[in-house]
């Protein structure tokens, strides 16, 4: 379907304001009747099922692209509302996690050119693929999976807002702040410096500021967020606890497949790439 950039966000905004109301009202019947998380959970799944959908009708995967942005603010918003009280540690989380995602979904507007154009990477799954293994691929891979890694990553978060009477500001909520704050400001200089590169020099490796230092400052700067918000929750889950599994999904995500993807897209359509990549960390 064609559609300008501006049918576009607005056909993209209602949605997402109708997958917000039917993932509420998903959380209202099926909380008390499970435990609270797995409410949430449930509410975000069925969110994003909207949006899978969504995706199929408009024949563009991209329509999922600013969940991954849009829904932990929304969410632990929602749940701080929830719980009836905000904690000075639960609000220092809640500030850097919309500095965050305000930061990316910005990022993700000011690229976005319309629900004619669909990102390369489902482009490639499309056309390599047949119809039946993209369609499981477009599921799982490529809507299911972030949600649940975003939602294993928000947990500590969870858990911090639901303890914080308990759970005062301490140097874990301080130093976790400061992570995650100072990974997207790292996020917002790095998206910055290629795009401005990109329009300047086309077509060639991008290897100034950030990216002189590091392959993927940008992902680099996602991972760290949410090791940031880990570490704000330490006084509400321990140290030794499950809940690490949450940034340690989020780093296994961007290292085996999202830095993967783009670096043999890289090396194919830029020569350069490999001299680049040879003397140049992955990360910062």
């Amino acid at each position: 379907m064609t559609k300008t950039r501006k049918e576009s966000f607005l056909i993209i905004t209602l949605h997402y304001i109708i997958a917000a109301v039917l993932g509420w009202a998903s959380w209202r019947l099926c909380n008390g009747a499970m435990h609270p998380y797995l409410a949430l959970f449930v509410a975000d799944a069925v969110a994003t099922i909207y949006i899978w959908a969504l995706g199929l009708v408009y024949r563009n995967v991209s329509f999922y692209d600013p969940y991954w942005s849009v829904a932990p603010p929304v969410m632990l918003t929602a749940w701080a509302v929830h719980m009836g009280h905000l904690g000075l540690a639960g609000a220092l989380v809640l500030v850097a996690v919309w500095y965050w995602g305000i930061r990316l979904t910005w990022n993700w507007a000011v690229t976005f050119k319309g629900l004619a154009y669909e990102d390369w990477r489902y482009t490639k799954y499309r056309t390599e693929c047949s119809p039946w293994l993209f369609h499981v691929i477009n599921f799982f891979g490529l809507n299911m999976v972030p949600t649940i890694v975003v939602f294993l990553a928000m947990l500590p978060a969870f858990e911090l807002l639901f303890r914080t009477p308990i759970a005062g500001v301490s140097k874990f909520s301080l130093l976790g702040f400061a992570v995650s704050v100072a990974a997207a400001t790292i996020q917002l200089v790095a998206d910055r410096q290629s795009h401005r590169f990109r329009r300047e020099h086309p077509g060639e490796v991008c290897a100034v500021g950030l990216w002189k230092h590091g392959r993927h400052p940008n992902y680099f700067g996602e991972i760290s967020m949410w090791w940031g918000v880990w570490i704000a929750s330490i006084p509400a889950v321990g140290i030794a606890s499950w809940y690490i599994v949450g940034p340690i999904s989020v780093t296994i995500l961007f290292c085996t497949v999202s830095i993967p993807l783009m670096e043999r897209r890289q090396l194919k359509n830029k020569p350069a790439y490999a001299e680049y990549r040879r003397h140049t960390r992955l990360f910062i």
